[in-house]
């Protein structure tokens, strides 16, 4: 379980599906037995003294109007298709329940940033955006081969790394079908590798969870 402050107050953690039931009894412990109702985002646990917890159905999952039923379908197997790519490598995947069964890492150079100055510095440049659109076109071509015969049966596609470079990907024609599935949340993760890539697969099926704790008493 991991655990970061939120924007706008709370705190994020990110639970994985086998220990969701677990972690509501300890927030009923803490905070009194909660009372449920479905929000546009999953579940959300409303507890007597003013805690929340916002439950975020995973990507792939189905909706439920209450715990039993969220924690049955965040831990259903799903099969879901991955796409990782910052700079110049990418890693696709395909994920049913929590193993990999199809993947693919491709690297290619992508020079880096220059101090020179000048005429030099816009050949290097030059030569900078050239390689990043040709690893963005190898990471089409993957998609394209490993993706998108999987898109027919594929619960979501959870993408990750450089946002830029994912949605130049996505915005190749032949990969529609793929850029429907699209899971809102973008995945923070590392230079794609093999590991990173079976990384990807606990981080895309986490239950994300919004703690707000209740005001304090300010009486007296």
């Amino acid at each position: 379980m991991t655990s970061r402050p939120a924007a706008g107050g709370g705190r994020w953690v990110e639970v994985d599906p086998a220990r969701v039931a677990r972690w509501v009894e300890g927030f009923a412990d803490r905070h009194g037995p909660p009372t449920t109702s479905i929000e546009g985002y999953g579940l959300l646990l409303a507890a007597p003294d003013g805690a929340t917890a916002e439950l975020h159905t995973p990507p792939g999952a189905s909706a439920s109007a209450d715990v039993p039923g969220f924690v049955a379908a965040v831990s259903a197997p799903r099969r879901l298709g991955l796409l990782l790519a910052r700079k110049g490598a990418v890693a696709v995947g395909v994920a049913a329940g929590t193993d990999l069964v199809v993947s693919k890492v491709d690297t290619r150079y992508v020079q880096g940033r220059t101090a020179a100055g000048g005429w030099s510095q816009q050949r290097f440049a030059r030569r900078r955006d050239n390689q990043a659109k040709a690893a963005l076109g190898d990471a089409v071509e993957l998609a394209v081969r490993l993706l998108l015969p999987e898109a027919a049966i594929l619960s979501a596609l959870v993408c990750g790394g450089d946002r830029r470079a994912v949605d130049t990907v996505l915005a190749e024609r032949r990969l529609a079908p793929l850029a429907a599935l699209r899971a809102e949340r973008l995945l923070d993760v590392p230079e794609p590798r093999h590991a990173v890539l079976v990384g990807a697969i606990a981080a895309a099926r986490a239950v994300r969870i919004l703690v707000r704790d209740p005001a304090p008493d300010r009486a007296g």
